[in-house]
């Protein structure tokens, strides 16, 4: 069947009006983030630079795009429509009158609506095992910084002998399809997601010890909701269906919460051998607080700046990790829409068009652009602080 195409300036076209909820939401957050900076502390802060401004927007447009997906995309990223395979940009598929604004792949597939529902993925998972990872390096990183000692030495040895390994070998032994059939993720994964409970029960008890009914309830909510999410994610036993995770994409988080955890332990043991010397440290001792007490409410928000841009800076870094695993064909699914895949079933195209392996590329360079102008704004503020 011969396929109908449109011109150049109408696959541009095409695409902007596509994205028309992403520019309404853009439109209003901006908008009313930029009339109200003086009052949102941080975040305000990072309108008074280009770069801010410049980083918020590429995450908002990509964190909207995630969200608008289904709107957005004019195909099921995973439907095969046989007579568009190979289909150059522009192409009109013949049944329902909808445009391959950057063409079909090898099997048949939307190139553009991949693209887009490709975001859901980065965002779901690459903030969410970052996050994990910077819960276990906290965790560990304060005891270590703040104790020192024997305490110090066990906890460095064993995240040097973890940043010893090679990233690489690190990632393709926890990531390769056969490791699921042995318990050693799910038994990873049931270590490294206990550590958010103890996080927030410590935070909560250390605070509110001496207000037992307020106690009780942040801490009956943090082990419900806690054991709720643990249940999902460890076992895949959510009652409500609602918190699941699949085998394949729990060996990522495993992977990146193994390989991340010890950077985060170095950088907030650091943070805290320093911020300990200061004053207000040594009044809160003199006071006859706890040394829990000390570090999650004296030491740890003190420390908020340089974590901040350090998570912002690991979830670009686990963003092109991702990336590189879909690309070797490892972690994810092979039918998966995530940037990774789509660059390498589009690599193996050639056109004398716009090669199919850009806009995936794009995307994910984009999305890691944005993150690091967000860091280095982020940066200025802290110092400027």
């Amino acid at each position: 069947m011969q396929l109908e195409y449109i011109g150049g300036f109408q696959v541009f076209i095409g695409v902007l009006l596509r994205f028309w909820p992403v520019w309404i939401a853009l439109a209003l957050v901006l908008g009313a983030s930029i009339t109200f900076k003086a009052r949102l502390g941080l975040y305000g802060q990072l309108f008074n630079s280009y770069v801010g401004v410049a980083g918020v927007t590429i995450c908002l447009f990509w964190l909207f795009t995630a969200m608008f997906a289904s709107t957005i995309a004019p195909f099921n990223p995973l439907a095969q429509i046989l007579v568009m395979k190979d289909a150059l940009p522009g192409a009109v598929e013949p049944q329902s009158g909808h445009t391959f604004l950057f063409g079909g792949d090898r099997l048949a597939r939307d190139i553009f609506s991949r693209m887009v529902y490709g975001s859901q993925i980065v965002l779901v998972i690459a903030p969410a095992a970052t996050m994990f990872a910077l819960m276990v390096g906290i965790t560990l990183g304060l005891p270590a910084g703040y104790y020192g000692g024997r305490v110090d030495t066990i906890l460095s040895f064993l995240a040097n002998l973890v940043l010893a390994f090679p990233v690489i070998l690190l990632f393709y032994l926890l990531v390769t399809p056969g490791i699921m059939d042995t318990p050693i993720p799910y038994a990873m994964a049931g270590v490294f997601f206990l550590f958010p409970i103890i996080f927030f029960c410590t935070l909560f008890y250390t605070r509110y010890r001496h207000r037992p009914q307020l106690l009780a309830i942040q801490l009956g909510v943090t082990l419900l909701l806690g054991g709720w999410i643990y249940a999902g994610l460890v076992f895949n036993a959510d009652p409500l269906r609602i918190i699941a995770i699949r085998p394949n994409e729990l060996n990522i988080f495993v992977a990146v919460v193994f390989a991340s955890s010890p950077g985060v332990f170095r950088i907030v043991r650091g943070l805290v051998m320093d911020i300990k010397t200061r004053d207000y440290v040594a009044a809160a001792q003199t006071r006859g607080e706890s040394p829990w007490y000390i570090m999650l409410w004296e030491v740890l928000p003190n420390a908020r700046g340089p974590l901040i841009v350090d998570a912002c800076l690991r979830i670009g870094y686990t963003t092109i990790l991702l990336g590189t695993l879909g690309y070797f064909g490892l972690g994810l699914a092979p039918e998966s829409p995530d940037w990774g895949t789509a660059i390498k079933e589009a690599s193996r195209l050639l056109r004398s068009h716009i090669h199919p392996a850009l806009p995936p590329t794009i995307a994910l360079m984009s999305f890691v652009l944005g993150l690091n102008l967000l860091a280095d704004a982020l940066r200025e503020q802290s110092l400027k602080d």
